[in-house]
């Protein structure tokens, strides 16, 4: 029993002793982490409250009229200058028809015009006509060149209207909230689609207590959700002159007696600095994690 007894001691002793050394060894850990995460803290800012942004070109009808052909899809990757779709153009190519018409007409009128203050002028100097007659063929000529001018414009306008009834890309980019379906009529300005291009930013929305050290061309290192493990490079581009809720559709109000302090976010623009990954596009809106090295 005695052996057994001092056994039982000797183990108890052991595992007493396993454990105050798990707990130090526990503790040292912790600590470590902790000052880790302090150091971290003081040398880099992040926020999970960021998104991916990018150019969003609107394409919209300047004329009115029925859309005849739409020559792309949802998605579809276009080039600056392709051809989106064609509006129905007859009511506007009769409109050219009359504009070009009455050019013609103008130019008519405004050449006989000038002959007759040319063969005017001659018979005023041997005292034919009378000079009054002479003023009344400049003012039919000034008059006719008048017309002719307007008679240009208006057929510079037809065919600008004509030329608006096919739509092609302004920018190059992936055609994306397509309204435009065959037979649908439009008016200028309606909406027909977008064009999102590859160009790519990050806006950060940091607390405004995170500001204090942040300066443009500071790295970061940003992670997307879409793509996790992965890493971009970028840097601070600008910090925006306004707070997130002073630019929002309603503003709040805070001159009034119950106002609650709440730390506000400031959009700050982050460059991307690497290329645009075929393997791994970048949709405008997904969802980011910059962390930007302050010190």
């Amino acid at each position: 029993m005695t052996h057994k007894a001092g056994s039982f001691k000797k183990w108890f002793q052991s595992k007493n002793l396993r454990f105050r050394l798990s707990f130090v060894l526990l503790c040292g850990l912790s600590l470590i982490a902790a000052l880790h995460f302090y150091h971290h803290s003081l040398v880099f800012q992040m926020t999970d409250d960021a998104f991916i942004e990018g150019p969003i070109t609107p394409v919209s009808a300047k004329v009115a009229a029925h859309v005849l052909v739409v020559h792309v899809t949802d998605n579809q990757e276009v080039k600056e200058g392709d051809l989106l779709l064609e509006l129905d153009a007859r009511d506007y190519l009769t409109k050219l028809d009359m504009a070009r018409a009455a050019v013609q007409m103008a130019e008519a009128e405004a050449v006989q015009a000038r002959t007759d203050v040319e063969r005017y002028s001659k018979l005023v100097e041997t005292d034919e006509i009378s000079k009054q007659q002479l003023d009344m063929a400049l003012l039919r000529s000034a008059t006719g060149d008048a017309k002719l001018a307007l008679a240009k414009s208006n057929f510079e306008q037809a065919e600008l209207q004509v030329s608006y009834t096919k739509v092609t890309a302004p920018v190059s980019g992936h055609v994306t909230r397509k309204s435009a379906e065959v037979g649908a009529f439009v008016a200028p300005g309606q909406a027909l689609m977008a064009l999102v291009t590859q160009e790519r930013w990050v806006v950060a929305n940091f607390k405004e207590t995170q500001l204090a050290l942040m300066r443009a061309g500071q790295p970061v290192e940003i992670k997307i959700d879409t793509y996790p493990g992965r890493k971009w490079k970028g840097k601070v581009d600008s910090i925006q002159r306004g707070t997130g809720s002073r630019f929002s559709l309603l503003p709040p109000e805070n001159a009034t007696g119950n106002y609650v302090k709440v730390v506000q976010r400031v959009p700050v623009k982050i460059l991307l600095e690497e290329s645009a990954d075929p393997k791994r596009p970048l949709a405008v809106g997904m969802s980011a994690e910059p962390e930007v090295k302050v010190r």
